[in-house]
């Protein structure tokens, strides 16, 4: 014979089960978006003044530029001051305002090479999640982000930096895209 449980019981069962769907989900969306993921997911500044510009976070993301190549790839733009995360079918994971330094790559085609998790940059602000993908002008290229958080004082007209800020989430999205070789595609 079999034991028949009370419908409390199973009440009490399928919340529980419910309960740990809904937290495994939301530590996987913590993870940051992967490559692979289905939708994108906005970047998040912790205050208002984190933000590169005035942009209505609301707005409809800006779409990838058509001359930035096929394939999976970073899609950097001058004129935007724009990063994009682009998976293998072409379609965007993730786009975000950045804050460029003084010194711009040219446009073309690059691929991250030296990673660094964390080092004070040229202007004296502690980084995180470095990716080198070139140099100009003998000044290394990379994206980073501020280990604190914070948007990166203006430089002064005459100091060489090369580091492309990000927010910290940011951050970590393209560091978790960009691994050594990832393309990255610089437009105008």
């Amino acid at each position: 014979m079999s034991a028949r449980l009370p419908s409390w019981a199973w009440v009490t069962g399928l919340t529980t089960g419910a309960i740990a769907v809904v937290g495994f989900l939301a530590v996987q969306a913590d993870q940051g978006t992967k490559p692979t993921a289905a939708t994108s997911r906005p970047s998040a500044s912790a205050t208002a003044d984190a933000k590169p510009s005035a942009e209505p976070e609301k707005k409809k993301p800006a779409a990838v530029p058509a001359d930035s190549g096929t394939g999976r790839r970073i899609v950097y733009s001058l004129d935007q001051k724009r990063v994009w995360l682009v998976d293998a079918s072409d379609a965007a994971r993730r786009t975000f305002t950045v804050w460029p330094g003084t010194v711009s790559p040219d446009p073309g085609t690059y691929a991250i090479g030296t990673r660094t998790e964390a080092t004070t940059g040229s202007d004296g602000v502690e980084v995180e999640h470095i990716m080198y993908f070139t140099a100009e002008s003998g000044v290394s290229v990379a994206f980073s982000n501020a280990v604190d958080g914070s948007s990166p004082p203006p430089a002064a007209p005459d100091a060489k930096t090369g580091g492309i800020r990000v927010t910290k989430n940011d951050g970590r999205a393209l560091w978790t895209f960009g691994t050594a070789g990832t393309t990255v595609r610089v437009v105008g």
